[in-house]
């Protein structure tokens, strides 16, 4: 991998991880219109720490109440069994709602690894999902009540919205998108299914990048100066999505999003009938 290919591609992470657009798929997509390599799942999963701290740094205020609240929270279930003491805190019960969320996408992960990195990385699967999810999210954002705060989230919500991330395993499906639109679908405002999706990220994807950093270095491992280089310009990128998402959705539908994800199914359909492109 050049370091052009890691510029490019280091943008593509910063502006699509936070967009309802799949950045996982436009990582698969952009390559193969450049005539470039797959960087692989193991790539992605790695510069998606660059948005990661991008999210930390913009919700950095935000993130150590919660942490706090959590840990005080944590500390008086185990002191008092969970039987008495003051109750919990709106900052502590997102910190547990944030765990809650984050068990599926953990587990569906662990189990299908393999099918992940292999054939869920075709084109025809990915054209597909954009597609669909374009028109389910379409369908959330008419559907949706969009009268809840984040602060009304509540158990089942997290559960719900943790398990529409886990679809997010699947190049296409958009990890924001899938928890944006579930979001949509449980009455919450855009701009607090949004936050939320940005707050759920932190653990699924650091997690996820971890995991994969020890694919870096090494004689068949992903190049350490331009996966550097990518990761940091996905962090720039991305900061700057954040904020221009959560302000964008407090005054407009998320219309735009769907007909870019159904247009770019459509296209790759078209490449791929013509045999520009391969499928895998």
């Amino acid at each position: 991998m050049s370091y052009l290919e890691a510029i490019v591609l280091g943008i593509v992470q910063g502006l699509t991880e936070f967009l309802p657009i799949s950045s996982s798929g436009h990582l698969r997509i952009v390559p193969e219109l450049f005539g470039w390599s797959d960087p692989g799942s193991s790539f992605t999963a790695v510069i998606q720490l660059g948005t990661m701290a991008a999210v930390v740094l913009f919700f950095w205020k935000d993130l150590w109440r919660i942490v706090a609240a959590w840990f005080r929270d944590a500390w008086r279930i185990v002191k008092n069994r969970g039987t008495t003491g003051q109750h919990s805190t709106d900052d502590a019960r997102m910190g547990w709602y944030l765990i809650v969320a984050t068990i599926p996408i953990a587990v569906f992960g662990f189990a299908f690894k393999d099918q992940i990195e292999t054939g869920a990385r075709d084109l025809r699967l990915i054209a597909t999902t954009l597609i669909v999810g374009g028109l389910v999210l379409l369908w959330a954002d008419r559907a949706g009540r969009r009268t809840k705060d984040i602060e009304h989230i509540a158990t089942k919500d997290g559960v719900t919205i943790g398990l529409a991330q886990s679809l997010a395993l699947i190049p296409g499906v958009s990890r924001s998108g899938s928890t944006i639109t579930a979001g949509l679908f449980l009455g919450f405002t855009r701009e607090a299914a949004a936050r939320f999706s940005f707050l759920l990220s932190i653990p699924a994807v650091v997690l996820s990048g971890l995991f994969s950093l020890k694919d870096v270095g090494g004689g068949d491992g992903l190049p350490v100066g331009p996966t550097l280089v990518a990761t940091v310009v996905s962090f720039v990128v991305g900061y700057a999505a954040i904020a221009w998402l959560l302000k964008y959705l407090t005054s407009h539908t998320l219309m735009v999003f769907v007909v870019y994800r159904v247009a770019l199914g459509l296209l790759l359909f078209g490449l791929l009938a013509a045999n520009v492109i391969d499928a895998r």
